[in-house]
């Protein structure tokens, strides 16, 4: 019995990680956005960055990614998308922040962290790169140069 459970559970993990969530999450000005509706076009490379406010490792890797982030566009099909995990406490720090950026993809946030539980991210910086609504990449943490690293794999898929 300890066995079938286990298999189950080991199972079930491996599905939920690689497909897409069928969840919603809510953009700057607080509208939902169905993640699988919306980021769906057949071969394009979707890369979701999930990041926080008080994380500066994240911030270092979204800051590295902004400045090549037009050649990426130019040599691959891709979009990335920021989705912040900051929740209710500290999501108010997120719009002064971006003002002082220029990033060039969209923010959505997960302020309950149901996208970052149906994923199961436990750190993050947390990377996911999605072809045809299939994960097809995971980067856990980043240090500096891992976005070349990231465009290497995108170039690959």
């Amino acid at each position: 019995m300890k066995y079938i459970f286990l298999f189950l559970l080991v199972t079930s993990f491996s599905i939920a990680q690689n497909k897409l969530p069928n969840i919603q999450v809510k953009d700057l000005n607080n509208r939902p956005t169905n993640l699988s509706a919306t980021y769906n076009d057949q071969d394009k490379l979707y890369v979701f960055s999930f990041w926080a406010t008080w994380c500066a490792p994240c911030i270092r890797e979204l800051e590295a990614i902004s400045e090549v982030y037009e050649d990426w566009q130019d040599e691959v099909d891709m979009e990335l998308i920021a989705i912040s995990i900051d929740d209710a406490r500290t999501k108010k720090r997120i719009r002064p922040m971006l003002n002082g950026r220029n990033w060039p993809y969209e923010v959505l946030i997960d302020s309950n962290h149901d996208l970052k539980r149906a994923l199961s991210i436990v750190n993050i910086p947390y990377t996911i790169v999605v072809k045809n609504q299939k994960i097809v990449k995971i980067v856990n943490g980043y240090t500096q140069g891992g976005e070349k690293e990231l465009f290497e794999s995108l170039k690959a898929l």
